[in-house]
């Protein structure tokens, strides 16, 4: 009898707080990882591969490898304040890597089966109360720099498409996990016993579990009818005043302190402080009529799963 060889997944982006994860949740699941990577020194644990987008050079043998790629590549929208140069690399490292991807995929050699993207729900701009869904606009870039990165990373993604090539778009939302991104800036001043909502408070907050946007990373590979946008947040958004109440009973820490105001995040954090004071509220009903189901639907088991121990 032959044995079937493990499909091949190639991650770029691989050594972030998703393509960390996901790794670890593909190689479970009986795939092969390798990453694609700019210093593939630093990402021993798998095989990896070289490349640079700046460059626009990559290691041949990457994209005969890959029965599957995840393109995670970026430099993070929250390293750091937002400077001119800071936001051309924020930009740059998104369209580059996907400008160098479609150079190679457009060489009929490859095998590659299906290619993820990212983006980010950063895409609808900041949208107060209202209910977002796939079909909402993106928001004008003119005035909001992470919709601007987030239509250009998709508008970057969408000639891979017109190649052949089954594509699917997931906007992430804000991804909870306590080994990084945001949910630890959070956390700490409520564990201080610091913790307060930021600006209004009334912002939506989408949010998802690590572990809940990998399995859906791995749903949208294994499944032929995962095509196109998805929004990719757990289906219950909460506003940032509830977020913050949930995390410091999760914590078992009191809030005392008033909000923190707009003005005082702006003067923190400038433009980088859109990251908290715009609101979002997005849907997932697209990603649950697709059949998928999320461990951790609810915000308060989803703390509960991580700092239950604390």
């Amino acid at each position: 009898m032959t044995e079937i060889s493990p499909r091949k997944v190639l991650i770029t982006g691989g050594t972030g707080l998703i393509g960390t994860r996901l790794a670890e949740m593909l190689i479970d699941s009986g795939y092969e990882v390798a990453l694609l990577s700019r210093e593939p020194a630093k990402s021993s644990h798998f095989r990896s591969f070289r490349w640079d987008p700046r460059a626009g050079t990559i290691d041949d043998a990457a994209i005969l490898y890959a029965d599957y790629i995840v393109n995670l590549a970026g430099a993070s929208v929250s390293d750091g304040k937002w400077t001119d140069e800071r936001k051309r690399d924020i930009m740059s490292s998104r369209l580059g890597g996907l400008a160098l991807l479609h150079r190679e995929l457009s060489n009929p050699r490859h095998h590659v089966q299906a290619f993820i993207s990212a983006s980010a729900i950063g895409v609808y701009g900041d949208t107060g109360d209202k209910l977002l869904t796939e079909e909402t606009p993106p928001g004008l870039p003119t005035h909001d720099f992470l919709a601007d990165v987030a239509h250009q990373w998709e508008l970057a993604a969408a000639p891979i498409a017109q190649l052949g090539i089954r594509t699917v778009v997931p906007r992430i939302g804000i991804v909870l996990s306590t080994e990084g991104g945001a949910l630890p800036q959070i956390a700490r001043p409520v564990k201080l016993g610091a913790g307060a909502a930021l600006g209004s408070g009334k912002q939506y907050m989408s949010w998802i579990h690590l572990d809940d946007i990998c399995r859906l990373f791995i749903a949208m590979l294994e499944g032929a009818a995962w095509e196109g946008t998805y929004n990719a947040v757990a289906p219950n958004p909460v506003t940032n005043e509830a977020f913050t109440k949930e995390l410091a009973e999760v914590l078992h820490r009191p809030l005392i302190l008033p909000k923190v105001p707009a003005f005082g995040l702006k003067l923190a954090m400038g433009e980088m402080s859109e990251i908290v004071l715009a609101s979002q509220r997005v849907s997932a009903a697209k990603v649950l009529a697709q059949g998928f189901r999320f461990e951790y639907p609810e915000l308060r088991g989803a703390l509960e799963a991580l700092y239950g121990g604390e």
